[in-house]
């Protein structure tokens, strides 16, 4: 079984293929106002998480470079292009090494090439499974919006955290793991895929110099900023990161996929 969920792919049949991935805790509605600014011109299709969403509830401990290699068998074109938050953007980073012949380019937002400290992973992994999801809606809350978001989306970001609170423990917990274990950034120099490192201008937990490390680590990287976001852009500001993505997917579109996987 797979590690993830693909949704079926919206959009004109022979579009390229954009594929988005989640941030820990959410499911494919953090990209829900996004997809169809993006569908006019491209087929778009989105992920879930292991027990998120969609999302098959994971039996075993898995890795990001796991959940990378998940997502690229569960993609049926050749070439793609990419766009993750988060963890989803970790994951994006880790095709771009392991499958960087088919991707033609991958936007990694919200990330980061290491995120967070290991302790705090465990921490809360042993959180969710003793306590449930439920008992991070609070810090998430805090975590993921800029200081406006709530108020100005306040069912979007309802659904956002009740996803959280629906969210398998245990799985949620594999991924906490997961994340404790991943670090990319002293391979960050092998990627030669084209990516754009964007962060939200209030988020605290990949902030500027998480999207400037990435940028400057990889063969042809570039950065972007999203005002008015937190940690999760594409529910906070869907047009300004539909149009961040419209605009580095047409600077990439006649690039070929990289020969080189690492």
């Amino acid at each position: 079984m797979s590690l993830i969920s693909l949704t079926a792919p919206v959009g004109p049949a022979d579009a390229p293929l954009v594929v988005l991935g989640p941030s820990l805790g959410t499911s494919t509605i953090l990209w829900g106002d996004v997809v169809p600014l993006l569908a006019d011109d491209y087929r778009v299709a989105a992920w879930d998480l292991p027990g998120h969403g969609a999302g098959p509830i994971a039996r075993e401990a898995f890795t990001v470079a796991d959940l990378a290699d998940a997502v690229a068998a569960a993609v049926p074109d050749d070439t793609f292009l990419y766009a993750g938050v988060s963890l989803g953007g970790a994951t994006g980073l880790e095709l771009a090494r392991r499958h960087g012949t088919r991707l033609r380019g991958a936007a990694i937002v919200a990330s980061g090439a290491v995120l967070g400290e290991p302790a705090s992973w465990h921490e809360r992994a042993a959180q969710a499974r003793s306590q449930s999801t439920s008992s991070l809606i609070v810090g998430s809350a805090q975590r993921w919006f800029a200081p406006e978001s709530m108020a100005r989306r306040p069912e979007l970001s309802g659904r956002l955290l009740h996803a959280l609170q629906d969210a398998d423990d245990d799985s949620y917990a594999r991924c906490c793991e997961a994340l404790a274990a991943y670090d990319v950034r002293a391979t960050l120099g092998e990627i030669t895929v084209p990516l754009l490192a964007a962060w939200g201008a209030f988020d605290q937990v990949a902030p500027e110099p998480k999207a400037v490390e990435i940028a400057e680590g990889v063969q042809r990287g570039s950065v972007a900023r999203v005002d008015d976001a937190g940690h999760l852009p594409p529910a906070e500001q869907p047009e300004a990161v539909a149009a961040l993505l419209r605009s580095f997917f047409a600077s990439v579109s006649t690039t070929s996929p990289s020969r080189k996987d690492a």
